[in-house]
């Protein structure tokens, strides 16, 4: 059944989601409860003609970082330095090229406005970040997520050149282990993610892992400077 959100600043159990996925309907996008929803499994995803919609998927798709998985080809182009990697340079050009972007099988988006509008608070408050692949100091690719404690959720990711957001996710994975990050949420399962080495397990032992992590420190603020 699907639970209806109040003002009150609480979820339900991910447990009680539906077999697509679905958990509630319902609440809001503030700050406070976007942050309880990614602690408790949870995340917001609907389209314009939707209503406010939480999941909690079971399976989920996950990518440890230690066992990310980069192809010989694409090792090629990070060594060429194709692409200049930076973070937390332009947050709200990196969404909004996420939210429009042209995806195979997919009509409109669910980074709607109020979507974007949330996350560049949440990047504001340190929370979400943004990954830029830059080339001839043009913005050709690039991703964004939200970090809590040793956990990334990642959210989207474009590329208007080739092999662009793969090399922003690989170079982001890479800092992610120097840092003891321990999980990056992927939500649902996406072939070019599986490339990396996303692998779906069990939403128990994603929950498992999730409270751990959320216990360890949150780095916040810009990664600009802190990761290189």
């Amino acid at each position: 059944m699907l639970y209806y959100l109040t003002e009150e600043l609480a979820f339900p159990s991910p447990e009680f989601a539906t077999r697509d996925g679905i958990l509630a309907i319902g609440g809001d996008l503030r700050p406070e409860r976007l942050l309880l929803a990614y602690q408790s499994g949870i995340f917001p995803w609907y389209s314009e003609e939707e209503p406010l919609l939480w999941w909690s998927p079971d399976p989920r798709f996950v990518i440890f970082p230690k066992d990310l998985k980069v192809s010989k080809s694409m090792k090629q182009v990070l060594k060429k330095e194709i692409f200049q990697i930076t973070y937390d340079q332009e947050f709200q050009e990196v969404i909004s090229n996420c939210s429009t972007i042209s995806r195979d099988g997919q009509m409109g988006t669910w980074i709607v406005p109020e979507m974007r509008e949330a996350y560049t608070y949440l990047h504001k408050l340190g929370f979400a970040h943004s990954v830029e692949a830059w080339q001839n100091d043009e913005l050709v690719g690039g991703l964004y997520g939200v970090a809590i404690g040793n956990v990334f959720f990642g959210e989207s990711m474009f590329a208007k050149v080739s092999n662009a957001s793969k090399a922003a996710f690989i170079t982001l994975v890479g800092n992610l282990v120097k840092h003891d990050f321990q999980l990056i949420d992927s939500q649902i399962y996406t072939p070019h993610l599986a490339s990396l080495g996303g692998i779906e397990i069990p939403r128990r032992t994603y929950l498992d892992i999730l409270k751990q992590g959320i216990k360890q420190p949150t780095l916040k603020g810009s990664w600009n400077t802190r990761f290189t």
